[in-house]
C-alpha cells in the first residue's frame, strides 16, 4: 500500500505532481553496505521506499549505520515529496567518498517512516541484499 503525495511547497516554489505514488515497506532482507572492502552498514531492519518510476532506495537504520564513518557535509537537497535531504561523505582509511549518504532529518508526514534511516548511492557504495 502506498501513499498519494502531490508535493509540498518550498521557498523556491510549488512543485505539484499528482498522482506521485510513495510506498515505504519493511524490506524483509538482510541488507549490507560496504566502502573500500569496510562494512558501513548492516542490517535486517532496512525499509524499502518506491516511488513512481524510480530504482527502489534501501532506508538503513541509523543504529545500524557506523556513523563513526560518516562526515557531515554542507549539501542539501529538495524534494517535494519527502523534504529536505542532508549528506554525509563515506571516510574509510585515507579514502573519501563525497556525498554517498543522505537522511531526511525531518520528513513530511506522509513518509515519517524514513526518519532515523539513512539511504545510500549505489553508485558510489556497495549494496548486497539477500
Amino acid at each position: 500500500m502506498g501513499t498519494l503525495v502531490s508535493g509540498k511547497e518550498h521557498k523556491s516554489g510549488y512543485e505539484s505532481h499528482p498522482n506521485h505514488l510513495l510506498r515505504v515497506m519493511q524490506a524483509g532482507r538482510h541488507v549490507r553496505v560496504t566502502a573500500n572492502g569496510e562494512t558501513i552498514a548492516d542490517t535486517r531492519d532496512a525499509l524499502e521506499l518506491f516511488e513512481g518510476e524510480y530504482a527502489p532506495v534501501f532506508y538503513i537504520p541509523r543504529r545500524d549505520v557506523r556513523m563513526e564513518l560518516l562526515k557531515p557535509t554542507e549539501n542539501r537537497s529538495w524534494c517535494p515529496f519527502k523534504g529536505e535531504a542532508h549528506y554525509w561523505s563515506v571516510k574509510t582509511g585515507d579514502e573519501e567518498i563525497v556525498n554517498a549518504v543522505w537522511s531526511y532529518e525531518d520528513p513530511f508526514v506522509e513518509v515519517a517512516g524514513i526518519r532515523d534511516y539513512m539511504a545510500f548511492y549505489p553508485n558510489k557504495v556497495t549494496i548486497e541484499a539477500a
